[in-house]
């Protein structure tokens, strides 16, 4: 069930749920037009998910399909999916959708899920990319609140690709180049002619490793300069 560390999951398992009791409780008080802690079976009864969840496993409710997931909301979606106002009908649709579709056992809120994020992901990312800053909190009113974390990294993505286009660093210098650079230069080659033999060896292997890389392996730096 809940994440426990997740604030936004404990949220969302606020939702609130309409269920029946399919057995007689007595000393609950969670019925506040009940004169008495009775509630009788067949009562209907406005619960939070967490609870309404809890108390299904146990047989003493059954859930019935929230009203954000109701004929009218999908009827909306299909004529203009964009402009539904999702966040009214619930603040975390999707992951709620997602939690409640497996408990009432109707799989098509699977796929209203999946048609209204397909259909408004690309309306997101273009008012995200062309909108101006004074638009996005009429914008904000109706997205979800995981549509709001996808319409700021979009925004903040376009902003770092603009602050790249205007300047900054485009190419940065491998490491490796300049540890091969030194590598070089601590060879002192001594111009006089004296030359220490281990020093050239070493020198003449660093200069033919490319070769090996490119699949040259058969050179023997002790026979091309025949040494003993």
């Amino acid at each position: 069930m809940t994440k426990y560390y997740d604030i936004d999951d404990i949220i969302t398992e606020e939702e609130i749920v309409s269920v029946i009791f399919q057995k007689a409780a007595s000393g609950v008080g969670i019925d506040p037009s009940s004169e008495n802690d009775y509630i009788e079976t067949g009562s209907k009864v406005e619960l939070p998910f967490w609870l309404a969840h809890e108390l299904q496993l146990r047989q003493v409710v059954s859930i019935n399909i929230p009203s954000c997931f109701d004929q009218k909301t999908r009827l909306e979606i299909q004529a203009d999916c964009a402009s539904v106002d999702l966040r009214s009908r619930c603040p975390f649709f999707y992951e709620f959708g997602c939690k409640i579709a497996p408990v009432v056992g109707d799989r098509t809120i699977g796929f209203l899920l999946l048609s209204a994020f397909k259909n408004r992901y690309k309306e997101l990312l273009t008012k995200a990319h062309t909108a101006a800053f004074s638009a996005a909190t009429k914008i904000w009113s109706i997205l979800t609140n995981e549509e709001i974390n996808l319409y700021e990294a979009a925004q903040s993505s376009m902003a770092s690709f603009k602050k790249w286009r205007i300047g900054g660093p485009r190419f940065q210098k491998a490491p490796v180049l300049g540890r091969k650079r030194n590598q070089l230069n601590n060879y002192s080659l001594n111009l006089s002619g004296v030359f220490d033999k281990k020093e050239l060896l070493g020198f003449y292997e660093y200069l033919i490793s490319p070769l090996s890389l490119r699949g040259v392996t058969s050179i023997n730096s002790a026979y091309y300069f025949n040494y003993s």
